[in-house]
């Protein structure tokens, strides 16, 4: 399939506003799967090409909030190991499962987290104590937010950031800077997965990517920035957004 200047352009377009937004609240694959459904890439292709152009978008994020000491990795260990695996599973498990009962309770807890952070001013304004270890929380919300994202995907950057908030009690920018690296690890994972089992279109991939890299760096700056103020609205708007999505697909 051959694709002229004009798909490049708008696709490169597509991932730029998709990794802005992804940085900052997740859910960009909202935008970029049906560009890529449009341009008539084929769905387990468009996936698998998501994952790639995504994956861009997630490192450049997540090496930027390390390079400002937002994270550190050496804390990180066991969470990065578990979402990978996680992840991994979730892809192998999406051969062997019908992922269409999620589509049926995923859109009810985007809701719950939407109206959360809707009604709670407060949330993550600060570090607060936190309710179970590192190691716990690897092996549960890391390890499933993992496997749900190597399975069906949508909002993981939201998941991985209520829990580092409600579980670990880390302030709403911290919390998106760490999400972002868990994000960029199993979108690691998941692009693994897809080089074996799925095709991927390098040349649109590739192209997105750098979009998505421009978009991701000036979200990771806005996040500096601007904190709570703007990842808040973000994640109520795009939480709903992906439930009226899932309700209507």
């Amino acid at each position: 399939m051959e694709f002229g200047l004009d798909i490049f352009l708008i696709l490169f377009s597509v991932a730029f506003v998709a990794g802005l937004i992804d940085t900052i609240a997740g859910g960009g694959g909202l935008l970029t799967i049906p560009a890529l459904l449009y341009v008539g890439i084929p769905p387990a292709a468009a996936l698998a090409t998501n994952k790639l152009q995504g994956t861009f978008g997630s490192f450049t994020a997540a090496t930027y909030f390390i390079r400002k000491k937002m994270v550190n990795i050496k804390e990180m260990k066991s969470m990065i190991i578990l979402t990978f695996l996680g992840a991994a599973l979730g892809g192998f498990a999406l051969l062997q499962i019908d992922a269409s009962i999620l589509k049926q309770v995923i859109p009810v807890l985007l809701i719950i987290i939407g109206f959360y952070f809707l009604f709670s001013p407060n949330i993550g304004s600060m570090d607060k104590e936190k309710r179970i270890s590192v190691i716990l929380f690897s092996f549960t919300l890391a390890f499933g937010v993992g496997f749900y994202d190597g399975f069906f995907g949508p909002a993981t950057g939201s998941f991985f950031a209520i829990g580092f908030i409600a579980l670990l009690g880390f302030n709403l920018t911290k919390a998106t800077a760490h999400a972002k690296v868990l994000n960029f690890v199993s979108n690691i994972s998941s692009l693994c997965f897809f080089m074996f089992f799925g095709k991927i279109y390098w040349s649109i991939g590739l192209c997105m990517g750098v979009g998505q890299m421009c978009g991701a760096l000036i979200g990771a700056k806005l996040v500096l920035k601007n904190g709570p103020k703007i990842i808040r609205p973000i994640i109520v708007i795009i939480s709903f957004a992906i439930s009226i999505k899932l309700f209507l697909s």
